[in-house]
């Protein structure tokens, strides 16, 4: 899920100043993405709060595994890449270590991947 409050930048300076957006990145729950712009912070915060209170009934278990699962993968990546590990579409024979020590293959390394480096 995605949610922030900043500071627009490269607005002019007689338009609301902070902006807010909540909503699953990538936006797997069916495109919905809320977002809003305000004054000053404080407005910002109880905008942004409301706007969460509306949006998350409409979220279901499916939504947010799905938003886990890629995390865990992009984060599963990014660390395959920190230690100079290959993922197994890289590799000729579709084999690859993963950075854990784990065997992988093309076939497998999603699973692996869920099983052993997503959050609970």
């Amino acid at each position: 899920m995605s949610g922030t409050i900043a500071v627009r930048a490269g607005v002019p300076v007689d338009v609301d100043q902070w902006g807010w957006d909540c909503g699953f990145y990538p936006p797997s729950h069916h495109g919905l993405h809320v977002q809003g712009t305000a004054e000053t912070f404080e407005q910002a915060r109880a905008d942004f709060e409301a706007a969460w209170k509306e949006y998350l009934p409409k979220c279901s278990r499916a939504d947010f595994e799905e938003y886990r699962r890629s995390v865990a993968w992009t984060s599963w990546k990014y660390a395959m890449w920190d230690k100079g590990c290959r993922i197994p579409t890289q590799s000729t024979d579709g084999r690859s270590q993963c950075f854990c020590g784990e065997t992988i293959d093309i076939a497998g390394t999603a699973g692996h991947v869920y099983a052993a480096h997503m959050a609970a």
